[in-house]
């Protein structure tokens, strides 16, 4: 009978509770869910002092052990959670010290190493970063950058993969890692039915941006917006001008301009370009329909156009964007 997996998760006192509590979850749905006589998964939170652990939340963790009883062999994943104080008008990842010199002693013996938002910046802190592309919460990712040139910060990612180091951005990034992490170790289908399980968005590649085009928008305040937005995704495989989209909110083409801009920060045509992007991007994750099929169904309309718009957004082609995200299809 196989022994279930060690999943330690470091955490100090304020911690975020999602980021701790989150992946802790999929663990245990996946352990349910692969059944058998042991679970698949054993998840245990460690922190310098066994006992009560207070979150940022105010509701309270218990950490099962301290740092300095977690063996240095046995333990299969170790996760480390993060958290962010606000002054002077900017986030900044809290570095815990303690912490630090855990991760530094134990995660050599770890089989994979994870950082969890914020608790990214402490695997950075104990050297485990250095020269590794990586990931975190967007609003540290400048603080990273700047206390750590020598690692390749990218906050646009939802979680990066580099050998058995891991990397994720913000707090629900925490679930999309741990859905991974269950994948590699019991395969896609234990991962998709966990996902489903928790009601979760089953399929986000770690390399997705950490905004969709509609969240990314500032809020509008205006139906009439709103109500375009779902007509255009409606009919993005149709020419859709800029005159079109001014009829249907009954305005002059340059006052809806300058309406749509107030609204979302975003011209029209920057917006409807980003919409198909976007849209070609999931059909090129999901499906291995050929470049001019994506380009006419995300209203793009030739693979030239669709090239040059992936080059100016994502920089990379269509084709490397798959391989990268799709690495079995094979575009037609």
């Amino acid at each position: 009978m196989p022994e279930p997996r060690t999943i330690v998760i470091a955490a100090f006192p304020g911690v975020e509770l999602l980021e701790v509590t989150g992946p802790a979850e999929v663990f245990s749905v996946a352990s349910r869910l692969v059944g058998g006589d042991a679970p698949a998964y054993r998840v245990e939170i460690a922190a310098a002092q066994a006992g009560p652990l207070p979150t940022a939340a105010g509701i309270g963790l218990v950490a099962a052990r301290s740092l300095t009883e977690v063996g240095r062999t046995g333990v299969d994943t170790l996760l480390v959670a993060g958290a962010m104080d606000h002054a002077d008008g900017r986030y900044q990842a809290v570095i815990d010290r303690e912490v630090v010199a855990f991760l530094a002693t134990a995660a050599p013996a770890a089989r994979r190493v994870g950082g969890v938002c914020a608790g990214v910046h402490l695997l950075a802190e104990a050297g485990l970063l250095s020269g590794l592309p990586a990931t975190t919460h967007w609003l540290t990712a400048g603080q990273l950058a700047a206390r750590h040139p020598d690692i390749d910060v990218d906050p646009e990612p939802i979680f990066i993969r580099s050998g058995r180091i891991w990397t994720c951005a913000g707090v629900t990034a925490a679930l999309d890692l741990a859905l991974a992490m269950v994948a590699e170790d019991h395969g896609p289908a234990v991962a998709l039915d966990a996902a489903r399980a928790m009601v979760m968005y089953v399929k986000r590649p770690g390399g997705q941006t950490q905004f969709s085009v509609p969240l990314s928008l500032q809020a509008s305040a205006d139906d009439r917006i709103d109500e375009l937005r779902r007509w255009i995704d409606e009919n993005l495989a149709e020419r859709i001008p800029v005159e079109a989209m001014a009829a249907r909110l009954n305005l002059s083409v340059r006052h809806f301009a300058r309406v749509f801009r107030d609204r979302t920060g975003r011209t029209p045509a920057d917006y409807l370009e980003a919409v198909r992007v976007e849209a070609a991007r999931r059909l090129l994750e999901e499906s291995a329909r050929g470049l001019p099929d994506i380009a006419a169904a995300s209203g793009l309309g030739s693979v030239e156009t669709l090239h040059r718009a992936f080059r100016r957004r994502l920089g990379a082609t269509p084709a490397e964007y798959r391989r990268r995200f799709r690495p079995h299809a094979t575009a037609r």
